[in-house]
């Protein structure tokens, strides 16, 4: 859309947030979220408001560019009133009348949007990618999912505290409220395809009971990559049921022995294992339909580092044909797990989002899927510029596609006959620089940087501030 048309529509069409995000036509995946797409997801889910007000500033579309533009930056400028500033800018811009300074217009218009309109935009860019891409970026024509928990807090409010409760062995005034998540990544994209979010603790709160509200999104043929805490015989079950294949670390409760089962070659077998007993959280009748065996595969792998001795740990797979799928490949595919643990590290603290800011939960989970939101689309934007560069998304930066992207976040929308070129030069500036191979990099989880000797808050704040003014008193 050009700056012309921007300006007569008002920024009232989602186009805004397409071409923030430098969607350009004629690219394989610039109709991976088309605007009629956006439109029609707010139309079913009701969420059209502004449209009887005579000047309407914050309408759908401004609303949700101005979110997107608080996960966008960090810091001062990630609160409500640098998002209105934003938008002051913007209208300013296009050669309208600035909208007031207060926020209070835009918090109201920005808790109308539906947090599931959220979450299916973010699905539905991850899907739609995920169609397109080539068969060079697939592992031997499969499309492979990774799967991983992660932590979220947020402030400490009676309703966050209520749905999500800090932990029991903090004191009551002094933790913060914390979230589960489990994710579904695409290892081809790197795009979220879907989170459940629950408690931190308490029944069913566990990863794999998380994962288990998720499994309807994966397809059938996909294959499921995770860590051995997954490693459960009733989801290795389930997810063959559904003609899943998986790929996951043996679980320390289990040992092998490769001198039974079926040998396919050195540390590589396949054996049967044998229905454990049901457990609290299955009924009857699904317990009836798992099988009483399932044949899986244990493949021995040896992972290497320089200067250090070599490490062997065993995988579990569904995968049980070695000529198809050879013991090294399959090691080399567990190897790439590790791309789920820089993902995760892309939203929590690329993007700034281990911790949350919205005070009630509702509000709290359409501020964690607004942040998915970007992610997935700042990766469409790099799923284009891998392909000018010919070159597997994997090897672009994302944090270098977070800076390009802000840098030119409201410049594009107000370039008119520029903002073609100011498009192109950002996406070729994506392709650089590329991200070195490092299958067996680590870094010590310590900082050098000391923090400044300030005490710890062991007592609610209000407490605190009354003894404070008892003290000056």
């Amino acid at each position: 859309m050009s700056f012309s048309q921007f300006a007569r529509a008002g920024v009232d069409q989602f186009a805004i947030v397409l071409t923030s995000f430098l969607q350009r036509d004629g690219v394989p995946f610039s109709k991976v979220l088309p605007e009629e797409h956006i439109a029609r997801v707010f139309e079913e889910a009701n969420a059209t408001f502004a449209q009887d007000e005579v000047n309407p500033v914050y309408t759908p579309a401004i609303t949700l560019w101005a979110f997107l533009s608080q996960v966008l930056f960090k810091g001062e400028q990630r609160s409500c009133a640098a998002a209105v500033a934003r938008v002051i800018v913007l209208l300013a811009a296009l050669g309208r009348k600035p909208c007031s300074e207060n926020t209070g217009a835009y918090c109201r218009a920005r808790a109308k949007i539906p947090t599931e309109v959220v979450r299916r935009l973010t699905t539905d860019v991850a899907d739609a990618a995920e169609k397109l891409v080539p068969d060079e970026w697939l592992w031997n024509g499969r499309h492979v999912k990774l799967v991983d928990g992660f932590t979220v807090s947020m402030p400490d409010t009676e309703a966050n505290q209520a749905e999500y409760p800090q932990s029991k062995s903090q004191k009551a005034g002094v933790g913060f409220p914390l979230a589960r998540c489990v994710v579904l990544l695409s290892l081809a994209t790197g795009m979220v395809g879907d989170l459940e979010i629950g408690p931190y603790s308490g029944k069913e709160t566990g990863e794999t009971a998380l994962l288990r509200n998720l499994l309807h999104r994966l397809r059938y043929g996909d294959i499921l990559l995770g860590d051995r805490y997954y490693c459960s015989y009733f989801l290795i079950a389930i997810l063959k049921s559904l003609g899943i294949d998986f790929v996951v670390r043996l679980h320390q409760c289990r040992t092998a022995n490769f001198r039974r089962g079926r040998r396919l070659g050195a540390g590589d077998h396949i054996v049967e294992w044998v229905r454990p007993q049901q457990p609290s959280w299955m009924d009857d009748a699904t317990y009836a339909t798992i099988p009483k065996s399932i044949q899986v595969r244990e493949v021995e792998v040896n992972i290497s580092y320089r200067g250090c001795r070599s490490r062997t740990l065993v995988v579990v797979t569904t995968l049980l044909d070695d000529t198809r799928y050879p013991r090294g490949e399959i090691s080399a595919l567990y190897e790439k797990r590790w791309m789920a643990e820089l993902d995760i590290r892309a939203i929590k603290s690329t993007l700034g989002f281990d911790v949350l800011r919205c005070t009630w939960p509702e509000m709290v989970r359409t501020e964690l899927w607004v942040a998915l939101l970007e992610y997935n689309l700042i990766r469409r934007t790099m799923l284009d510029a891998a392909m000018e560069a010919e070159v597997p998304p994997r090897r672009l930066s994302f944090a270098h596609a977070l800076q390009m992207t802000a840098a030119s976040w409201i410049v594009v929308l107000t370039a008119g006959d520029r903002s073609g070129a100011i498009t192109a030069a950002v996406i070729q500036g994506m392709q650089r620089p590329l991200v070195g191979r490092r299958p067996h990099r680590v870094e010590p989880r310590a900082i050098k940087r000391r923090p400044k000797p300030h005490d710890f808050l062991n007592k609610p704040r209000d407490e605190a501030r009354k003894e404070l003014l008892f003290a000056h008193g």
